[in-house]
């Protein structure tokens, strides 16, 4: 199988255009309702603080994940990271690649499952690490997602023999 989305010879992930323009449309537009009905037709205190809040907060997460869907993940001969340079795993660290239909993951993704803990870190719709799990995906194109973990579990196969 060829990728044809590659840095250096290194295989890189980015957004699917069509699914970032859609979640962060989603995200902004329910931040603006939100807003958009405190505003005109002002509730009771509390709830005004609630819908101004969660709408000012919805915002905040539509732009964070504006700029998180520009940047791609990129796997290396060492580590897998972002392409800004934030570490998401190193390779030595990964047991386990999850793909399966089961398995908890994010859309169009996978999950690795890591020798021992890590700092938690989320990049919204592209990865997120909690513990001894790091999830690959979300707005993410299916077919590099699905070629790099391949070449993970290959890394993993050529480890253990």
């Amino acid at each position: 199988m060829s990728n044809p989305d590659t840095l250096s010879g290194h295989p890189i992930v980015y957004a699917s255009q069509g699914r970032r323009y859609f979640a962060c449309g989603v995200i902004y537009s329910l931040g603006g309702l939100l807003i958009y009905t405190a505003l005109v037709q002002p509730p009771q205190l509390t709830w005004l603080v609630f819908l101004l809040g969660f709408g000012a907060a919805m915002l905040w997460l539509g732009e964070r994940m504006r700029r998180a869907t520009r940047l791609g993940i990129v796997l290396t001969e060492t580590a897998l990271r972002d392409t800004e340079g934030t570490l998401l795993a190193r390779i030595e660290d990964i047991v386990l690649v999850d793909r399966g239909a089961l398995a908890m993951k994010p859309a169009n993704g996978f999950t690795l499952v890591l020798r021992q803990g890590q700092p938690r870190g989320w990049s919204p719709g592209m990865w997120w690490r909690i513990g001894k799990r790091v999830g690959v995906g979300g707005v993410t194109a299916a077919g590099p997602a699905k070629f790099m973990a391949e070449q993970i579990a290959q890394r993993i196969a050529a480890r253990a023999q």
